[in-house]
């Protein structure tokens, strides 16, 4: 059963290539195919996100290493969440010769949909050591109710 939908703006059918090709990149520990310095697919940076749905809420954690917490943008509408971020570029790189990086600078932007209504007004979030945590109730509507049966 899938918790989020990844938010897509156009449909390209070799979206699950790449997407497959991405993740045993990622097993196998090799990076993802770049053409002219930028991932082969035109993303430059989504972090990857973590859902575990409770009983009341969601538990949202995802990993973003160098951003500071003014640089976070978290919002919750209906069933998306997003998160909007930016890392800033090291300025100083004097006497320092490079032959590659893959450190990232940028901004970025992740919306998922969950699979049912939020409350915004009562979302908590902490961030410490690079990953941030979301704990997200369900609107009251979404929320199983208990039914008591009677027994004759």
């Amino acid at each position: 059963m899938n918790l989020i939908r990844r938010n897509r703006e156009l449909w390209d059918p070799f979206d699950f290539v790449r997407d497959l090709q991405d993740e045993m990149s990622r097993f196998l520990t090799i990076s993802p195919l770049r053409r002219n310095g930028n991932l082969a697919h035109g993303r430059f940076f989504e972090p990857d996100i973590e859902v575990r749905e409770e009983l009341d809420h969601f538990v949202v954690r995802t990993d973003i290493p160098g951003i500071k917490k003014e640089e976070l943008d978290i919002s919750v509408l209906g069933k998306l969440l997003t998160l909007k971020g930016e890392r800033k570029a090291e300025t100083e790189t004097k006497g320092k010769n490079y032959f590659y990086s893959e450190r990232f600078h940028g901004a970025f932007s992740r919306t998922i949909e969950l699979l049912t209504e939020l409350d915004a007004d009562k979302v908590k979030a902490t961030y410490k050591d690079g990953v941030l945590e979301l704990i997200i109730p369900k609107a009251e509507n979404a929320k199983p109710k208990q039914v008591k049966v009677e027994v004759k």
